[in-house]
This record gives structure tokens, sequence and C-alpha cells, in this order.
């Protein structure tokens, strides 16, 4: 049985970004973060993952900034980080390790649908996506297809998902319309928070099935009335949120989880001693 690794690059570049000290290549390109994910990358490999795909944002605005005007943008990026994006997609290239840069869409789209595709496979014990974004809690499905932090080393479950946000992960996209996503640019609805959101939404799973009136809501939430008021206001805008917070699956990356199977290097990935 195969278990398939989905990476979110863009995740990792930051991270590595602000992590790791400054590194120029001879070309005085500054590459340490790309130096630090396909170090990450290879260590993954050398605990024995065999099949892997690495989703990045090749430019950060997506089909999504069409939608919504206040959706995330590279605006206020470094250039220094920004311009290693190209370097690190060349550099899993190089590495022999299948790659999605995203363009009308988002890596975390190319997450969700990568982790779809793989989870239909009947030869596939288990998808783990890797990443500690919310937006990817939408994807787990029991404990075939599972969320890691690869920092903290988390696992998450379809149960570990309900635990940390009080919704099932079929919610999540609902859940993310009433509270917002302060990363991705849209702010959710005035006065619904966490505990109210997930109070209601464990109740009804989706927008649509919350009652107007809440005096039959039949769920502890202060304010229950003004919170009904806000929804029943903006109910357009509340859906047009959850289409911003669904992640698209429907994108043909590949057919056969056997493309993702690691051969080895390609070339000299960059800035890598390969040991």
């Amino acid at each position: 049985m195969v278990l398939v690794h989905v990476i979110d690059g863009t995740y990792e570049l930051f991270r590595h970004y602000y992590a790791l000290p400054s590194a120029l290549d001879a070309d005085g390109r500054e590459i340490a973060a790309v130096r630090g994910v396909l170090a990450s990358i290879r260590s993954l490999v050398r605990e024995g993952a065999t099949h892997i795909g690495v989703a990045t944002d090749h430019v950060i605005e997506s089909f999504r900034n069409g939608l919504w005007p206040g959706y995330k943008t590279g605006e206020g990026i470094d250039p220094a980080l920004l311009a290693q994006f190209p370097l690190l997609e060349e550099g899993l290239v190089d590495a022999g390790i299948t790659v999605w840069p995203m363009i009308e869409y988002e890596a975390d789209d190319a997450l969700a649908a990568a982790a779809a595709i793989a989870a239909a496979d009947p030869r596939v014990e288990r998808v783990i996506i890797c990443t500690p974004d919310k937006d990817l809690a939408q994807c787990v499905r029991g404990t075939r297809v599972v969320q890691l932090n690869r920092r903290t080393r988390t696992f998450f479950d379809e149960a570990g998902v309900t635990a940390k946000f009080g919704v099932p992960p079929a919610s999540i996209p609902d859940y993310l319309a009433l509270v917002g996503d302060a990363a991705d640019g849209f702010p959710g609805l005035p006065g619904w928070g966490a505990k109210s959101a997930a109070a209601v939404l464990a109740k009804y799973g989706h927008l649509e099935a919350i009652p107007a009136d809440p005096r039959a809501w039949n769920v502890n939430v202060a304010s229950a009335a003004k919170l009904a008021q806000i929804l029943q206001r903006d109910p357009d805008l509340a859906l047009l949120f959850r289409n911003l917070a669904t992640l698209r699956t429907d994108i043909a990356l590949f057919e056969d989880v056997e493309t993702l199977r690691w051969h080895g290097r390609r070339g000299d990935a960059i800035g890598i001693q390969h040991g």
C-alpha cells in the first residue's frame, strides 16, 4: 500500500525564508529558503516517503481576486522571497520531485485536488497533506486523508479537525465564511466568532441549513438574534466568502498516483549537497 505526501511548497518557502540566514548562489541570487525547503523534502525521503507532490503559488494572485477585491495579493511580500518561487520549482524538478506551480488556482487548490485524486486510488493507504493551513482541514477524511504540520509533527484526522474547530471537515468552508480568514483577505460576517460559528454549524452543518429564526437554533449562543439578523442581512456575502474558502478539487493534476513516485534526482538541485 502507498502513502502519498502532498506538500504546501508556498508555506514551506515562507517558513524557511524567515527562519534561515541569507545565502547567495554564484550569481548573487538569494537561495536560503530554497535550500531549506529542498533539504526538508530530502529528509522526508530519507524517512521513507516514496510518493510526493509539491504545490506552489507560481503567482500569488488567483481567480479568487476576481471574486473579492480584498483577496490576498503579492503586494508587500519581500521581492527576495518572491524571486525564490521559480528557483524552488526548478530545484524540485532537478531533485526529481513532482511540482505543481499554480497560476489560475492556488497551491491550496492543488493540494486539495491531489489529495482527492490520490484518495480515490485503492492502492493508496493514506494521503498526508503537509501544511498547517486551516483551509486544508476541509480535505481531511476519516483517517485516510489527514493533515500534518511538519514543523510541530502534529497530525489531524477527521476527529482531530472536529476537536480543533468544533465542526467536521465538511463544514470548514462554512465556518471560514462566518469567521473570516485574515491570511486570505476576507473578513467573515461581523459579530460571528469562532465559538458561535462552531456551535451553530456543529448542529446545522452548512449556511443554508441555519434557520432564519434564531429561536429555532436550539444551541447555546450569545446574541443569537443579532447573529441571525447579520446572516440574513448578508446571505450572499456569506455564500461568497464560502466560495472563496472552498478549495477546488477538479484540477487534473495527474492520472496515476505512480507518477508521484520518487525515482531519484534528475539534476543538481540548487545549493544542496547530497550525501
